[in-house]
């Protein structure tokens, strides 16, 4: 009989492929924006399960909380929104199938073809502490170039973001 913890698992992948499926399907972009939350969440879930905690937490707090909140107010409070017809025609539907189709079945000869290693179990209580310690000592120069990097990148747009003075 299976675990509880295998059933969860399972039904998160469910809930992930299908909100997914659902997501590039939907005609609606409301319908794909909420689907797109679902799956963000369960990877979000799948990173838990993997014990990556900082990456589960990164997940909820950059891609649901900045990016999808971004897509929905985008779509939302655009000029005119109520006269136009909110959908999603996608005109590659039938080579993206047969890609997706071809990738699929490529993954899952590596995942049949190949020697998993299976060690012991190593119980982890958090990665924020390793993550934290390396962003300060090892990775430090890097960071802070990364830094630079997107302050230059938002003073960029906010710069072509503005209006022109007539």
């Amino acid at each position: 009989m299976p675990e509880f913890s295998d059933i969860l698992f399972l039904s998160i992948c469910m809930i992930v492929i299908a909100s997914a499926i659902w997501v590039v399907i939907s005609p609606n972009l409301i319908h794909s924006a909420v689907s797109l939350l679902f799956t963000l969440f369960g990877v979000a879930a799948l990173y838990v399960f993997l014990y990556a905690d900082f990456m589960a937490a990164s997940q909820v707090i950059i891609y649901v909380g900045g990016i999808l909140v971004l897509i929905i107010f985008g779509v939302m409070l655009t000029n005119k929104i109520s006269d136009q017809n909110l959908s999603n025609k996608s005109q590659n539907q039938i080579p993206a199938a047969v890609l997706c189709i071809i990738m699929t079945i490529v993954q899952i000869n590596v995942i049949i073809n190949t020697k998993w290693f299976y060690g012991e179990n190593v119980i982890r209580t958090s990665t924020v502490n390793d993550i934290g310690i390396m962003l300060l000592s090892k990775y430090l120069l890097p960071f802070e170039v990364v830094s630079i990097l997107l302050l230059a990148a938002l003073i960029g747009a906010s710069m072509l973001s503005r209006k022109k003075a007539e």
